[in-house]
C-alpha cells in the first residue's frame, strides 16, 4: 500500500504551465504522446498524477534541499522529469520484439512474455490483462533517497498480476496513443511500481536500406552526424544499412549492429541483438525512434574530432532528433 493525496496546498492549477515556465517544453510535447489518458485530457490526467502520488514524495517538499529551489512548481518539475527519464529507459514494446512477441502476433503464455522482458529489465515484471489482452506492465524499484538524484534499484515484483498462464493475446493499438507511465509510493526507502502500456507505439515508416544519419540539434540546424560507432561527430558521416525486424527494423555499420542501452546509442561487432528502430515522419523529415520517441540528447555538440555519446530521451544537456 501507498499514500495519496498528500498535500492539497500543492495541487497546482497546470502541469503544463509549470513545466513550460521552467524550460522544459520538450518534456510537454513528449507527454502529450506517451502520457495521455483514454477518458479525459492531458493535462487533468497530470494534475491527477501529481496530486495524488507526486504530493506524498517527502523528498519532493519545496523545503527539502533535493529540490534545490523553492520557485512554485520545481517539485512537480522535478517528478514528471524524474517519471519520464524512467519511462524512457523501460522500452516494453522492444523488449518484446527481440523476442519476436510482436502486436497482432497471435497468442503466448505468461511465462514467455515474462521471460522477454526479464531479459531487457533484469528482474521479474507483473502483468495485467483485460479477457486475456496484456492491458498493464508492472516494474518495481527500491527508492534509495530522494527522488531527485536517488537510486532506484529493480526489484522483481513482489506479487503476481491478472494475467492467466497461456492464450494471451498483445493486441494491435486501433486508436489512440500509448498509455502514461505512472511512478506511486514515498518515502526516503520505498517500493516504486512504474506502469506501460503493452501495446504498439507510434506509425512507423519504411526506411532506407541504406543512409546517413544526420543530427539536427533543437536550434533546428544540421549539425554533424552518426559515425561507425553510432557516435555523434562532424567528421565524415557513416553509412548505416537496414533490415527489417517485428514492426521496425535494426540498424547496423561497418563496426556492426547497433544497440540502446543504458550507456548509450553503440554499433560493435560485440553486439549479437540489434535494437529494434522505427522511422517517424514529422516535418518533412524521416527521423530515427526508438521505442516510439524521436528525442535524443548528448553532453555538448560536438567539433574537431570530439565524439558524443548519444542516449535516448532528454536525460543530457544538448536535445536532438536523428534525421535517415
Amino acid at each position: 500500500t501507498y499514500s495519496e493525496n498528500c498535500d492539497s496546498s500543492r495541487n497546482y492549477p497546470s502541469i503544463t504551465t509549470i513545466l513550460q515556465n521552467a524550460g522544459r517544453q520538450d518534456l510537454v510535447n513528449y507527454m502529450n504522446i506517451f502520457w495521455i489518458s483514454n477518458d479525459e485530457t492531458p493535462e487533468a490526467f497530470w494534475e491527477h498524477e501529481w496530486d495524488t502520488h507526486g504530493t506524498c514524495y517527502s523528498t519532493l517538499n519545496p523545503s527539502c534541499p533535493a529540490v534545490g529551489t523553492a520557485t512554485e512548481g520545481a517539485d512537480a518539475v522535478a517528478f514528471f522529469s524524474r517519471v519520464v527519464g524512467l519511462f524512457q529507459e523501460l522500452p516494453t514494446y522492444t523488449w518484446l520484439a527481440n523476442a519476436g512477441i510482436t502486436p497482432g502476433s497471435g497468442t503466448h503464455t505468461l511465462a514467455s512474455i515474462t521471460s522477454a522482458l526479464k531479459a531487457g529489465f533484469g528482474y521479474t515484471p507483473a502483468m495485467d490483462c483485460t479477457s486475456g489482452a496484456i492491458s498493464q506492465v508492472y516494474y518495481y524499484y527500491n527508492l534509495q533517497g530522494s527522488l531527485v538524484g536517488g537510486t532506484l534499484v529493480p526489484i522483481n515484483a513482489p506479487s503476481a498480476g491478472s494475467c492467466g498462464s497461456s492464450g494471451l493475446t498483445y493486441p494491435t493499438k486501433t486508436s489512440g496513443s500509448p498509455a502514461p507511465t505512472t511512478s506511486v509510493g514515498s518515502g526516503s526507502t520505498s517500493t516504486t511500481k512504474t506502469t506501460t502500456s503493452a501495446g504498439s507505439t507510434g506509425t512507423g515508416t519504411a526506411p532506407p536500406a541504406s543512409a546517413t544519419i544526420n543530427v539536427l540539434t533543437s536550434s533546428g540546424s544540421t549539425t554533424g552526424c552518426l559515425l561507425s560507432y553510432g557516435t555523434w561527430s562532424t567528421q565524415t558521416c557513416a553509412t548505416f544499412t537496414t533490415a527489417t525486424s517485428g514492426s521496425g527494423f535494426t540498424l547496423k555499420s561497418s563496426k556492426g549492429l547497433c544497440a540502446v542501452t543504458s550507456s548509450g546509442l553503440s554499433c560493435a561487432s560485440t553486439i549479437t541483438t540489434g535494437t529494434i528502430f522505427t522511422a517517424i515522419n514529422s516535418g518533412g523529415n524521416l527521423l530515427l525512434a526508438y521505442s516510439g520517441s524521436t528525442s535524443w540528447s548528448g553532453s555538448a555538440v560536438p567539433s574537431g574530432t570530439t565524439q558524443i555519446t548519444l542516449f535516448s530521451g532528454t536525460s543530457q544537456s544538448q536535445d536532438v532528433t536523428l534525421v535517415l
